[in-house]
């Protein structure tokens, strides 16, 4: 089992371990459920599994007995509407996805430019094309309902053994507030390298697909910014299939928005790939943003690393990670781990963190995760302080250092400054 590195005192770690209680020895608490608080006003019930009520409401609820036998459909009509009691969806202010869920995606999608290296493929495709649905299929409502009413996607090629010769961006302006859908698919051939950055920005009520395909032996950076307006609500599912040998790593960055909800998945279909999954979220106050992550372990001998970073400051700011790492029965010798910290800045945050690790074999490397949530370090701030620096500037200091390890493994100096002067303009913001 992976050890957790060393924490600051002030953070409290909890790390997935060998030998918890059982159903049998769990004492049911008022409130919670077992991965965390009920936050629907509906889920009063507080006797668990079997004859007895389940927490998120008065039905009965069967819980699925793996993180792989989720559903998964393009069509709508097989899932059900939403009503917040669903473990998938129970953090989530439904009422703030203004329709996403609950109304036909017939708003004008955002604008998508592609600029950049010379030497990719860039087309706009009908949804006959072949290339739909090669690497996703829907997990949830909202992705269904975007697949159900896209009638186009746009598809950027990285060709078979192609270095693509600067970094491509994929810029996407929102004007529209009314709900829409909209696809995207990254297919980066056999041997080929790329770094792709998905730049969101504007105002849009958005439903939107990622479909991205890494070859075997292909090297692919995808980054996805949400810099939106502070109206803008983005529902955004980016599902991954990894080949033999591949390196694949997975960055994002949510800045802006009302309501930003992403579910980046990563699935291995060969041995020897690599994959490193990295998410930097700054919330300020009404904020929402909400990062689900999927790494599925189906093969033998692959990696993967996961790191998440958050911030939060202000009255009702609100930060979810959840962390599901699948280990398959097939997928000896997998090495995993992934990690989730959060800084709280000021009174009124909130922070809910979820890591799962799910294994069905014992011939692995290694697996382990980890979560911590705190304030500042009242040490690192004296140390700061015994050497001339005023308190706010240590503050600052500390915050910038946090988040830093994220931005630097974007390795686009441009896009890296830009970043690094947002995060500025949050803790300016918010007078810290």
């Amino acid at each position: 089992m992976a050890e957790t590195s060393q924490l600051s005192p002030g953070l409290t770690d909890e790390k997935a371990r060998v030998g918890a209680p059982s159903d049998e020895e769990k004492v049911a608490i008022d409130g919670f459920t077992e991965e965390g608080e009920n936050l629907s006003p509906l889920n009063t019930g507080t006797e668990q599994h079997g004859a007895r009520r389940h927490s998120h409401g008065d039905e009965p609820v069967v819980p699925e007995a793996s993180r792989g036998e989720r559903l998964k459909s393009y069509r709508l009509a097989d899932f059900a509407p939403l009503t917040g009691r669903e473990e998938d969806w129970r953090f989530t202010p439904l009422k703030r996805l203004r329709g996403l869920h609950s109304e036909p995606l017939s708003g004008q999608a955002p604008a998508v430019t592609v600029t950049g290296a010379s030497n990719i493929q860039v087309e706009t495709v009908g949804r006959d094309d072949a290339r739909f649905g090669c690497a996703a299929v829907p997990e949830d409502r909202v992705s269904a309902a975007a697949w159900e009413a896209v009638t186009a996607a746009t598809v950027i090629t990285i060709p078979e053994e192609t270095v693509a010769d600067c970094e491509v961006t994929v810029s996407v302006r929102g004007t529209d507030s009314a709900a829409a859908a909209q696809h995207i698919i990254i297919d980066a051939r056999r041997f080929s390298r790329a770094v792709v950055v998905l730049d969101h920005q504007g105002s849009a009520v958005l439903s939107q697909n990622v479909e991205i395909l890494v070859g075997d032996g292909a090297e692919l950076t995808v980054v996805s910014v949400q810099e939106w307006d502070d109206d803008a609500v983005h529902v955004s599912s980016q599902q991954a299939k990894i080949g033999r040998d591949a390196r694949f790593k997975h960055v994002v960055v949510s800045l802006g928005g009302d309501l930003v909800r992403l579910t980046p998945s990563s699935f291995f279909t060969a041995p020897g790939a690599e994959v490193e999954m990295y998410g930097l979220y700054f919330a300020d106050a009404g904020q929402h943003l909400e990062q689900r992550l999927l790494v599925d372990h189906a093969v033998p001998n692959c990696k993967s690393r996961v790191t998440y970073k958050g911030a939060l400051q202000g009255q009702g700011a609100h930060t979810v990670w959840v962390g599901d790492v699948l280990i398959r029965k097939e997928a000896e010798g997998t090495d995993t781990y992934e990690v989730n910290r959060n800084l709280v800045l000021t009174d009124g945050a909130r922070s809910d963190s979820v890591p799962n690790l799910e294994i069905e074999t014992g011939q692995i490397e290694g697996a382990g995760h980890a979560s911590a949530t705190g304030r500042f370090d009242d040490e690192h701030l004296f140390y700061l302080m015994a050497r001339g620096i005023d308190e706010k500037t240590a503050r600052r200091l500390v915050v910038r250092g946090f988040l830093n390890e994220v931005i630097q493994q974007i390795k686009v100096p441009v896009l890296e400054e830009r970043l690094t002067e947002a995060v500025e303009r949050e803790l300016a913001a918010g007078n810290l």
